[in-house]
């Protein structure tokens, strides 16, 4: 979650969240660690996603914060629901609605969910049809977390990084980011799902710096504790970050970048892991060539990070995306059949390439 999304007044929100376990209760978190007031919730609801903005009949719950159907989250901090009687099936959509009566100011967002959420003017989280719901967006607000009580399940992946974590470029609605996929070859093994799969990535967002524009979210080291560690049962993250701290030259107190530097901050995020019980897994950063990032020192500075990810020891284990996803002919560039176009992003084909060179091994199970 970032700072910067638009203020609501007298309006239902309506978001889709896409869980990677089955199980047979939820709790939700809401966040307003971004916003500058606080937040004034008079009703949430959850249901099983019908289709678009309708819910299954029958399947609608109210949702209540320490036993009460409404909340105030004051600025900067969040809040977990009860626990929602509510059976959930891995890939089977949840809708979750808020319903927030006075004017928000500057909400607390994920600017690039691809999915869809949908507004209504008044109150609609008792509403499971979707007539109401006139206009649509493409981002979250306020809902942070979705966390599922499954019998099975005991340990979470959290997936962290930047637009490519994210699933810039993926299909909307389709839940074809890496980690979508990822999630599915997890639970594809035999016996059990013991994993959840948690997707902590924010477009644009680089390791030592925070970005200029607000939605792209503060550094890797200030929200790596908040958004990787103190996720529910976190056991391995796999950090895939530093491309947008290359691309951009931006290395500390605003001077240009050097690899040390950006082997400093993952040493920091890796120190922090460890002290936490967590597990860190470096995945080595694609290439970009033919994109505006893409300068012959840029290039080197990649190799050289490259190479300290794979031959360091530094990390617990490795994913060699580079070298799953680039071109063969021509190494500073991606691969034809998985570029969307720009350049740096995979398309749906790439995503699935990226979680298919995980290693499952790697996971703790």
């Amino acid at each position: 979650m970032t700072t910067g999304g638009p203020s609501f007044e007298n309006r239902t929100l309506r978001m889709v969240v896409h869980p990677s376990v089955s199980g047979s209760a939820a709790r939700i978190t809401l966040s307003n660690r971004y916003s500058p007031q606080a937040l004034h919730v008079a009703a949430v609801q959850v249901a099983v996603q019908a289709s678009g903005g309708a819910g299954r009949p029958g399947t609608a719950r109210h949702v209540t914060f320490g036993g009460s159907a409404t909340l105030t989250v004051p600025a900067g901090e969040e809040r977990i629901s009860d626990t929602i009687p509510i059976k959930v099936e891995a890939e089977q959509n949840l809708l979750v609605s808020l319903f927030v009566p006075g004017a928000t100011g500057m909400s607390t967002w994920h600017s690039d969910a691809f999915d869809t959420t949908y507004t209504a003017a008044g109150d609609h989280t008792g509403d499971l049809g979707a007539d109401a719901f006139d206009t649509r967006t493409t981002s979250w607000y306020y809902l942070a977390g979705l966390d599922v009580v499954a019998p099975t399940a005991h340990g979470t992946v959290v997936a962290f990084g930047d637009s490519i974590t994210d699933g810039y470029h993926s299909s909307t609605g389709t839940y074809t980011r890496w980690p979508d996929f990822l999630a599915r070859r997890i639970a594809g093994r035999p016996g059990p799902q013991r994993l959840s799969v948690v997707n902590a990535g924010i477009g644009g967002n680089r390791v030592l710096t925070d970005v200029p524009n607000p939605w792209q979210g503060v550094s890797a080291l200030e929200r790596f504790a908040h958004d990787a560690l103190a996720r529910p049962g976190v056991r391995d993250v796999i950090l895939l970050q530093g491309i947008n701290d290359i691309g951009n030259d931006a290395g500390p107190d605003g001077g240009p970048l050097t690899v040390r530097d950006l082997v400093d901050g993952y040493r920091t995020l890796i120190r922090q892991a460890h002290a936490a019980g967590v597990r860190v897994i470096g995945a080595t950063l694609m290439p970009v060539k033919g994109n505006g990032y893409y300068t012959p020192a840029a290039e080197e500075t990649r190799q050289d990070v490259n190479r300290w990810i794979r031959t360091s020891g530094a990390f617990d284990g490795l994913v060699d995306f580079d070298r799953a996803l680039r071109d063969p002919a021509d190494p500073a560039a991606l691969d034809a059949a998985y570029d969307s176009g720009d350049h740096i992003h995979p398309d749906d084909t790439g995503m699935r390439a990226m979680a298919d060179a995980v290693d499952l091994r790697l996971l703790r199970h």
